[in-house]
């Protein structure tokens, strides 16, 4: 069904799509219009309602635009004529329209000043303010400890390790700690470790997606996210954008985010840099517009071994070394790095299990935390639990029959049980007690070890 429009009264998103569906194909996009409005101001609204566009108005404030800028460049050049004079005309002309290109023109205001500043020194609030999504489960109480000792390196300082389950969202704890660190000036340079490039890398991208996607950031964050946004994935625009005529000095690059130099801006000229353990960390600096070189001052290390790693002695050997030497040292002479570790431990002795021994590195405070801290007492009721499970799986049936059987009998099978996390099972599960159960039914070396920490 067509539905008429006013073309005096388009909201933006409906006029870029309206100026998009001629046969020219896409000619302009919603943050190329947006620096048009900033621009233009007043004088392209709609009558009534600044937040919508009146497209005659728009029109006319391009073609006066377009028309002051040839006007400009088709003035003689002073002391020139002839062949001379066109040339130089040709270049004031494109360089005027190569300006125009890269300056992002000005910031949106602040969305929602009251949550931004609450957030500052609440890292939990942060989380769930900012990634709703992605921590959309009621918190554990290990998490809670791990948010915790997040905020207090980021804040205070200090060196933590702690042992996590696999699925418990440490990479995006991680992810999301980097984020918080620059984004208020609590940091302005945090290195990324990760078990490999590649995973490194991964995460890197990650923490792109959000600043150059995430609605709330961008509302919240608009001297951090709009200069990003205006590259529009175009990597290679860093290096001449502009702000006010003057360079932002963003970078973009697989390895290393620099955040755009912006006059008032916390996170202004804020590093992000990922490696992999094993890579290049020794070293690892950047030099500012300023001319000062800044070191890492936080380093946050997800899951620095592999189950390749973590079989092999000597990569266990060669990667403690690493920790101790190279990463604590990133920070410079005379100046000690803040810093949070999270693990999983693989096999008894590995990197992850030598790094918790306080004993061996007190320096990092190691804490393990489990999927399950007590296990259920009913273990007749278990068993006859794991036999329909393994019949139903066998026939092709799979585990109804188990979990009608665990419905029937729930308040005695969970008798005895304490779960870290309570919110955590599959859909096709009763419970967080089912789903532990069901890992450890699966493989019980591998639940020990990977969600436990504790190998047999």
């Amino acid at each position: 069904m067509l539905v008429a429009i006013d073309p005096r009264q388009l909201r933006p998103g409906e006029l870029a799509r309206l100026l998009n569906s001629t046969p020219l194909g896409e000619v302009i996009s919603e943050r190329q219009l947006h620096r048009h409005r900033t621009r233009a101001g007043f004088r392209v609204a709609a009558d009534g309602d600044a937040g919508k566009v009146d497209l005659f108005r728009y029109v006319a404030w391009l073609v006066t635009t377009r028309h002051e800028a040839l006007a400009e460049a088709a003035r003689t050049p002073e002391g020139l004529t002839g062949y001379e004079a066109m040339k130089e005309r040709a270049r004031l002309r494109n360089a005027m329209l190569s300006l125009s290109g890269r300056d992002i023109g000005d910031l949106p205001p602040v969305g929602d000043p009251a949550r931004r500043a609450r957030a500052a020194k609440d890292f939990r609030y942060f989380c769930e303010t900012y990634f709703g999504q992605t921590f959309h489960l009621k918190w554990s109480d290990d998490h809670l400890k791990v948010i915790a000792k997040i905020e207090q390196a980021v804040l205070d300082g200090g060196l933590f390790a702690m042992a996590m389950p696999r699925g418990s969202g440490k990479t995006s704890l991680c992810e999301v700690a980097c984020l918080w660190a620059l984004l208020y000036g609590h940091r302005e340079f945090v290195a990324l470790i990760g078990s490999d490039e590649e995973h490194a890398a991964g995460m890197l991208e990650s923490i792109k997606a959000e600043l150059e996607n995430s609605e709330i950031l961008g509302a919240d964050f608009p001297e951090v996210c709009h200069p990003i946004r205006s590259l529009e994935g175009i990597h290679q625009r860093a290096s001449g954008q502009l702000y006010q005529g003057k360079q932002t000095h963003i970078g973009w690059t697989a390895r290393e985010i620099v955040l755009p130099t912006i006059p008032g801006s916390a996170a202004s000229g804020a590093i992000i840099r990922v490696a992999g353990i094993t890579g290049r960390i020794r070293g690892m600096k950047h030099k500012r517009v300023d001319g000062v070189s800044v070191r890492p001052s936080l380093v946050l290390i997800d899951d620095p071994q592999t189950d390749e790693s973590a079989r092999s002695p000597s990569q266990c050997a060669n990667r403690e070394r690493i920790l101790a030497g190279a990463i604590l040292g990133l920070a410079g002479p005379g100046r000690k790095i803040a810093g949070l570790m999270t693990l999983t431990v693989v096999r008894p002795d590995d990197l992850a299990d030598r790094i918790l021994d306080r004993d061996k590195h007190p320096q990092w405070q190691g804490e393990r935390t489990k999927m399950v801290y007590s296990f259920p007492t009913a273990d007749r009721l278990w068993a006859e639990y794991a036999r329909l499970r393994a019949e139903g799986l066998k026939a092709d049936r799979g585990g109804a029959e188990a979990t009608a059987f665990y419905k029937t009998h729930r308040a005695e099978m969970d008798a005895g049980a304490v779960i870290a996390w309570p919110e955590r099972f599959n859909h096709d599960e009763l419970s967080a007690v089912q789903h532990a159960m069901n890992l450890r039914l699966q493989n019980e070396a591998a639940f020990f070890a990977e969600y436990q920490n504790e190998p047999l």
